[in-house]
C-alpha cells in the first residue's frame, strides 16, 4: 500500500517557494512562474484546502530592482535590500491573486517571534484567523530587521516552523530539483532520486548535501533538516520541482514526484 495515496487527504498545506524557484539567475523575477503558482494556489483554496505561502525572494527581489549584479554579504546591505524587496514583492503577489478573486496577507517572523510562548500564541492565532476568514498568508523571515540571535537563517527552517506552528498536515518545499538526489543532479548525471524517506539515517545515508542556489541561502542540507523537524511532529513532507507550479496538484494527487519524507502518523494509517 503506497504512502502517497494520503496526501489527497492533506487540508492545511504549507507551500514553501524559494528564491531560486521564483527568480532568474540575474535575480530577477520570474512572473509567468509567479502568476500559475498564484493560479494552483488559488485552485487549491477553492478546492476547500487551507494554504499558506512560505515566500523567499525579497532580497532577490531587491537585487533586481535596483539592478545589482549579485547578492551583497553585508548584513546592512541586505537588510536594505529586503526592505525593497518585500514590497515588490507582495506588490506583485497581490496583483496575481487578484486574478484570481483571491486576498493574501503579509506576515513576517522573525525567530524569537516562534521561540517567545506568546509571541508564538499570537503568530498561531493570526495564521489561524487568517486561513478561517479565507485569505492566504504570505509568510517570510523579517529579514530588514534581523540579527544572528533572532534569524531563521533560510526560509526551509522556517516554513517547518510555520507547519508545525499551524500543525499543517503537509509541508511542500519548492526547489529547482524533483526532490532530494544522491548528488547535485546538475552537476552529475549519474545522481539517483531518494523517492522516499522513511528514517533518515538509512535512507539518506549515500546522500551529499553540499551546495546552494546563488541567490537564495538554503541547499539541500536545510531542506532536509526541515523535513525532519516537520516529520518529529508529525507533518508530512515532499520536496519537489517547482519550476512548473502544477507540480503542486500532481503531488496531492499522489503522483511520484519528489521525494517523501512520511512521517509516523502517516506511516501507522499504511500499516
Amino acid at each position: 500500500m503506497t504512502h502517497r495515496k494520503y496526501l489527497k487527504e492533506k487540508k492545511r498545506i504549507v507551500v514553501k517557494v524559494g528564491t531560486s524557484t521564483l527568480a532568474y539567475d540575474n535575480g530577477k523575477i520570474n512572473l509567468q512562474r509567479m502568476e500559475r503558482l498564484a493560479m494552483v494556489l488559488s485552485d487549491l483554496q477553492n478546492s476547500g484546502k487551507e494554504v499558506i505561502l512560505v515566500s523567499s525572494g525579497a532580497v532577490g527581489v531587491g537585487v533586481g530592482m535596483i539592478g545589482l549584479q549579485e547578492r551583497p554579504t553585508d548584513l546592512v546591505k541586505k537588510q536594505a535590500l529586503a526592505a525593497i524587496g518585500q514590497v515588490g514583492l507582495i506588490r506583485l503577489y497581490q496583483k496575481f491573486f487578484d486574478e484570481y478573486s483571491k486576498t493574501v496577507a503579509q506576515v513576517l517572523l522573525t525567530r524569537d517571534g516562534i521561540e517567545n510562548s506568546l509571541r508564538r500564541k499570537n503568530a498561531r492565532n493570526t495564521l489561524l484567523q487568517l486561513l478561517e476568514m479565507k485569505i492566504i498568508p504570505v509568510v517570510n523571515e523579517n529579514d530588514t530587521v534581523i540579527t544572528d540571535e533572532i534569524e531563521f537563517g533560510d526560509n526551509d527552517t522556517l516554513s517547518a516552523a510555520v507547519a508545525t506552528l499551524v500543525q499543517a498536515d503537509l509541508l511542500l518545499i519548492l526547489t529547482n530539483t524533483d526532490g532530494v538526489f544522491t548528488s547535485d543532479p546538475h552537476l552529475n548525471e549519474s545522481a539517483r532520486k531518494v523517492p522516499k524517506v522513511m528514517k533518515a539515517s538509512n535512507d539518506l545515508k549515500d546522500v551529499d548535501v553540499n551546495g546552494s542556489s546563488k541567490l537564495g541561502k538554503g541547499g539541500m542540507a536545510s531542506k532536509i533538516a526541515a523535513a525532519e523537524l516537520c516529520r518529529e511532529h508529525n507533518v508530512d513532507v515532499v520536496i519537489a520541482d517547482g519550476n512548473d507550479p502544477h507540480t503542486i496538484l500532481d503531488v496531492l494527487e499522489g503522483k511520484d514526484l519528489g521525494t517523501f519524507f512520511v512521517s509516523d502518523a502517516t506511516s501507522q494509517m499504511a500499516e
